[in-house]
């Protein structure tokens, strides 16, 4: 690929919050944006930023034939896939007392095993274009999230695919980073069936251990995103960049 060839970034999770944020962000760089997600409405929204640059993917990356179903798509569509960015993820009301087998899996399936199962399906894409994979995770997995520990466990188990990923996928020439969003101002609690005093419960102690002391916003994570994906990264692997205001060291 020479300079002046378009990346081509797949983005997950891409109708709304950080993963619209993100999609837009490669577009406006000048990339051709596959934007995945469960829901053809916000996708479009999305995609309406950039037509001619970003295009809405309806797909489940949790079903079994989604990762392949994806990545096939990718390449029919513009031929390579040059960075992978993991973002979707699910949280829901459930605490250690109350999961259930079937709701362990579907959280662990989505936010865990999706990510290691596209990441594979891309990989021989990813190795021809010497590529990169962004994986988003949480500053919360580095500390804790009472009532909500498979969400954080998940997440946390990410970090270590990335730093393991960096090393095993380095010879192919692939580099593996991840962003480590905190409070961020993004829909995920609505659709977990929060209510509205969760949802301030929540955003008041997620406020109480953000030393800057307000709520980021999903443009500031696609930011640090294109960054650990651009060329001028290429000697950045393995790493962990929290953009949490300053919740992690807090």
């Amino acid at each position: 690929m020479n300079a002046h060839t378009p990346r081509i970034v797949l983005v997950t999770g891409a109708g709304t919050g950080i993963g619209r944020a993100t999609a837009r962000a490669f577009a406006a760089q000048g990339a051709h944006v596959v934007a995945v997600g469960r829901r053809a409405a916000p996708l479009a929204d999305t995609a309406a930023y950039d037509e001619a640059r970003i295009v809405p993917l309806t797909a489940d990356i949790a079903t079994e034939d989604g990762p392949a179903t994806i990545v096939r798509a990718a390449l029919q569509r513009h031929g390579r896939i040059d960075v992978l960015v993991n973002n979707a993820a699910i949280v829901n009301t459930e605490s250690l007392r109350t999961y259930t087998r079937a709701s362990a899996d579907t959280h662990l399936a989505t936010n865990l095993l999706a990510p290691v199962l596209l990441t594979q399906a891309a990989l021989p894409a990813l190795e021809e274009s010497r590529g990169v994979v962004v994986n988003v995770t949480t500053s919360v997995g580095q500390r804790g999230w009472p009532g909500n520990s498979l969400y954080a466990a998940g997440k946390a188990a990410l970090e270590v695919l990335t730093r393991s990923w960096a090393v095993e996928l380095a010879p192919l020439g692939i580099r593996v980073a991840a962003v480590a969003p905190g409070a961020i101002d993004t829909p995920i609690g609505d659709h977990a069936g929060y209510t509205p005093e969760d949802r301030a419960s929540i955003r008041e102690w997620q406020l109480a251990h953000t030393p800057l002391g307000r709520v980021g916003r999903p443009e500031e994570v696609a930011w640090a995103i294109t960054r650990l994906a651009a060329p001028e990264a290429s000697f950045i692997t393995g790493v962990v960049l929290p953009v949490d205001g300053g919740a992690v060291v807090a």
